[in-house]
């Protein structure tokens, strides 16, 4: 009886470096995994599948129109997604362009900040989305050169408006990022030494007002 009591009021040792440790982990996975993975299929999706449909059209169709027409339309969704859409969600950036009362066009470029109730954006987020930008414009001049020395030039009307579409959202966001800096040896610079793809945080953009925003306007 009396070696029951002492083992009832033996000390328990709690192991709380379980409970930590799957906090860390499960904060780790929160980290790396898209939180956005709709946006970011689609953040992918319109400009892969223009580039796939312009280096594979001739294997499917030989309607050279309805090939133009198709790998027109997906640049043109892929356009309006990623301006309005994907990088709002995914890294907190957006920009356009308005027309003052005096008829004069100023360009605006918002950044969300990172505070306590908006968190930075997930490091998986932050990678597709400034590679898928960067390289396919990359993509698009490589088919340019070659459509000029296959002598393809039929071609060459829808390879520019590739590369005008896609390096516009590309240096839309750059500014983005920079601040609204528009001088490119600054603005280069400054990108290159940020490529760690640290972003900030996606929220709402209701109103160009918002509270927690970055604007800068040109």
């Amino acid at each position: 009886m009396k070696q029951g009591l002492v083992d009832d009021t033996e000390d328990v040792s709690l192991d709380f470096g379980n409970e930590e440790e799957l906090a860390f982990r499960k904060a780790k996975i929160r980290r790396v995994l898209p939180r956005h993975p709709l946006a970011t299929f689609f953040h992918l999706f319109f400009r892969v599948s223009a580039i796939v449909t312009y280096v594979c059209c001739d294997w499917f169709s030989r309607s050279f129109v309805g090939c133009f027409v198709t790998v027109l339309l997906l640049l043109s969704f892929d356009f309006w997604s990623v301006k309005n859409v994907t990088g709002r969600l995914m890294v907190g950036l957006r920009w356009w362009n308005q027309i003052d009362e005096d008829g004069k066009s100023h360009w605006i470029f918002e950044t969300r900040k990172v505070s306590a109730n908006h968190t930075a954006a997930t490091e998986a987020e932050a990678r597709i989305f400034w590679l898928g930008l960067i390289i396919c414009p990359g993509i698009w001049i490589v088919f340019f050169f070659s459509t000029l020395f296959s002598l393809k030039l039929k071609w060459l009307a829808l390879v520019v408006a590739g590369i005008s579409l896609q390096a516009a959202n590309l240096y839309g966001y750059i500014l983005c990022k920079m601040g609204g800096d528009s001088d490119m040896s600054t603005v280069a610079a400054s990108f290159l030494s940020q490529m760690g793809f640290q972003t900030d945080s996606p929220g709402d953009f209701e109103k160009a007002r918002l509270e927690g925003l970055d604007i800068h306007q040109h």
